[in-house]
């Protein structure tokens, strides 16, 4: 549904500053139907990504290719057509402050002339669709964080695109705000079918939606995965982010095994009981996750007492045998 390939922008320099390499060879796969995560800290190239995948920046080489269509060589009055196909909500939604909610979702219908009364019955079912039925005629100063971005959603789907694009969807809104706006995804994507990109800094997005993950690093991506693939990896630092090891402190810290493991390889009860049977040793903190269909846990453990353990290495011998991956 939406590919990249040897992705490259770079941004000129000039006397005050050197030139800025923001995506430096991004491969990127996302298939039909899933919600794809794309992470990052701030500077790492997710918005010049977004950017690029929507054709709104132009890449300096490599291609891009949504719904079988490549965009990057197309003329202007092609590509305009292309974008339509393609949903976006940016970080802050930008809703006209003088139309009401109803009149926002119609605009991109309006733009391309589709008659009134079809452009108004549209806007009213996809209201619905984003739970703000009886909101039609209110004013985005009328409205939440949370039901500003449900409408910002309802526009980009006017034009009943194959794909949508957030872009950090939930940075602005609060807990109980951000769980309905991914349930929403979640079930806008069972409805609709619809293949969904959201670009985000926030681990527990990607925890709570996401079928597959990218991680982005100084332009480049860095790991890659479903999400309950990379989060079986307690070694790598998606996976660490993705389910962390609570912090843990202590005046006088022993010998700490930290390790992961899943319900697809292992029972996480029994292992869990396992562990707690092997002499010398203590669980300091443990959490368990549901991710991506699976159940993940994250364990430190304590050897407390390293003489009966019979020595850490011992140790590591018994967290191997019960099916556990020590990672430190």
């Amino acid at each position: 549904m939406i590919t990249a390939t040897a992705l490259r922008k770079v941004f000129p320099g000039n006397k005050n500053r050197a030139e800025v390499h923001a995506l430096d060879g991004i491969d990127l796969t996302v298939p039909a139907g899933v919600i794809h995560g794309i992470v990052g800290q701030s500077g790492a190239g997710k918005s010049t990504l977004i950017r690029c995948l929507t054709a709104l920046e132009r890449p300096t080489s490599g291609s891009v290719t949504v719904d079988g269509q490549e965009l990057t060589n197309l003329a202007e009055t092609d590509l305009r057509a292309a974008r339509r196909r393609i949903g976006v909500v940016f970080q802050h939604v930008h809703l006209l402050e003088q139309r009401t909610a109803l009149a926002n979702i119609a605009q991109p219908l309006a733009i391309v002339g589709v008659p009134r009364a079809q452009r108004e019955q549209r806007a009213r079912d996809l209201l619905e669709l984003v739970g703000l039925q009886g909101r039609e005629g209110s004013y985005p100063s009328e409205l939440s964080g949370g039901q500003r971005q449900r409408v910002g959603i309802a526009r980009a789907l006017a034009a009943e695109p194959p794909v949508l694009l957030l872009d950090e969807p939930t940075s602005a809104l609060d807990g109980q705000t951000t769980r309905q706006v991914l349930e929403l995804v979640r079930e806008l994507r069972k409805r609709l079918g619809i293949t969904v990109v959201i670009i985000t800094h926030e681990m527990s997005v990607v925890r709570e939606v996401c079928d597959t993950v990218s991680l982005i690093e100084a332009g480049k991506i860095t790991q890659e995965g479903t999400v309950a693939d990379v989060v079986q990896d307690g070694t790598t630092p998606l996976g660490r982010a993705l389910v962390p090891a609570p912090e843990i402190i202590l005046d006088d810290i022993p010998p700490l095994l930290e390790f992961s493991f899943t319900s697809r390889n292992s029972d996480i009860g029994q292992t869990l009981q396992s562990v707690t049977e092997i002499i010398g040793t203590e669980i300091l903190s443990a959490t368990v996750e549901t991710l991506g269909g699976e159940q993940v846990a994250r364990v430190q453990l304590a050897v407390t007492d390293v003489e009966s353990a019979g020595g850490v290495g011992a140790v590591q011998n018994q967290l191997d045998a019960a099916g556990v991956q020590v990672t430190s």
